[in-house]
């Protein structure tokens, strides 16, 4: 699965090479300018990592990423010419994952990228495979069978059951559910991950109304029941 970078810097060239170089490597990615295209970026579409700048036109990055932490988990780098102690220490505090000076190299940026990915999601040459009951969810490839059939599920639909998965007999807040799937600063209604939820039971429970893998946690959200 091709795995999405968000690269937010005012440098237009430095974002078009980062772009390229990256892109060379099978990420696809997007670059926005300020923090009010990356908000709005964020209520469009999830990310698997974002590359940040400190000094944007409208606000700094740590203002970004302060908001950000408030409703995702997404890694970010932080990339930025301000280098000092308190400014690093400032970025880890508000939950960035790593933190590289500028001017940097583009191989040892590329080999950050690809380490914080594979601690975050675990991606290597192996397929990610879930199975509960007769249902058996490739992650890798997004397919869902049930009972030996591909099971049709739409692109939000296997974005959520994904999410599930890799929670898996986790409780997940809808919260979290929402920014994962929708966006981090998506405007989605709660009812509509209600909706999806029962469509995926309708699709994948023997029976919907009595949910056996798929379960509502009062008060919290929803958790897959799986073995592990």
């Amino acid at each position: 699965m091709q795995k999405n970078i968000l690269i937010i810097d005012d440098d237009a060239d430095l974002s078009l090479i980062l772009s390229d170089l990256l892109e060379s490597y099978g990420y696809h990615v997007e670059c926005v300018a300020d923090s009010a295209g990356a908000f709005l970026l964020l209520s469009e579409k999830t990310f698997h990592l974002i590359l940040l700048d400190i000094n944007l036109p409208d606000g700094t990055g740590f203002e970004l990423c302060r908001e950000l932490r408030k409703v995702s988990t997404v890694p970010v780098i932080f990339a930025s010419a301000r280098s000092g102690e308190n400014d690093r220490i400032t970025g880890f505090d508000l939950g960035g994952d790593d933190y590289l000076p500028k001017p940097y190299s583009m191989k040892e940026l590329l080999s950050r990228v690809n380490a914080l990915l594979r601690r975050t999601y675990g991606f290597g040459g192996e397929e990610q495979i879930v199975a509960f009951g007769d249902v058996r969810v490739n992650i890798t490839a997004r397919t869902a069978e049930k009972g030996g059939q591909v099971i049709s599920l739409s692109l939000r639909e296997f974005d959520l059951l994904a999410c599930l998965c890799r929670y898996r007999n986790t409780a997940v807040a809808k919260e979290k559910l929402l920014a994962e799937v929708w966006g981090a600063f998506s405007l989605v209604e709660p009812s509509t991950l209600t909706v999806h939820i029962r469509w995926l039971r309708e699709k994948l429970e023997d029976n919907p109304a009595s949910p056996q893998f798929i379960k509502t946690v009062f008060k919290v959200g929803y958790m897959l029941e799986a073995p592990q």
